[in-house]
């Protein structure tokens, strides 16, 4: 059996990939690295949703659980136009450095069943990182089970966030609809 390394941005974005790919015949393990999450208490959110979802579906979960954004602001600061690009290869290289070192087959990523997310950059992140690391990067695209995560998080009683995660995205649900009303 192949063992994958997905990561793991919540546990709602989880319900879909998990059983589909331990379906494909997987070995899953979840990944949790998002030092996009602001702020403190949304990453402790989804951390504990993914807890969770984790146990109820016997998912072995690494990851550091320390709140460290740093990261994630060295990579997008006065780049903020590419910070999904920046973001996807921020977290999929690591996944990838962290699947190699645990001799992992193929590592992919939960961010791939959001309608929300630009899969292609998504895509492109994780060739690169495969080709700098020497694990394969699984695409999948899961956006048409989207709505399938929203039930089965709902039946399995997890916090479901309201917005990707960063400060800007944060920043960007309260005033574009400010805006549309104007």
């Amino acid at each position: 059996m192949a063992k994958l390394l997905l990561h793991t941005c919540c546990g709602p974005c989880s319900t879909v990939p998990v059983p589909a790919l331990r379906e494909e015949g997987f070995d899953v393990m979840g990944y949790f690295y998002n030092p996009n999450i602001h702020p403190y208490t949304e990453y402790k959110k989804r951390l504990e949703a993914l807890q969770d979802y984790a146990r109820q579906q016997d998912l072995q979960i690494i990851g550091a659980a320390d709140y460290d954004p740093v990261e994630y602001f060295h990579h997008v600061t006065f780049r903020e136009q590419k910070r999904c690009q920046l973001c996807y290869q921020l977290r999929l290289h690591q996944t990838a450095r962290i699947a190699r070192s645990g001799k992992f087959d193929y590592f992919s990523t939960t961010l791939l069943v959001s309608p929300f997310q630009k899969h292609d950059q998504i895509k492109e992140a994780g060739e690169i990182a495969a080709q700098k690391y020497g694990v394969p990067f699984l695409y999948r695209d899961f956006r048409d089970q989207y709505k399938e995560t929203v039930s089965r998080s709902k039946e399995a009683g997890l916090y479901r966030q309201q917005y990707c995660g960063c400060l800007y995205s944060e920043q960007e649900r309260y005033t574009s609809h400010r805006t549309k009303r104007y």
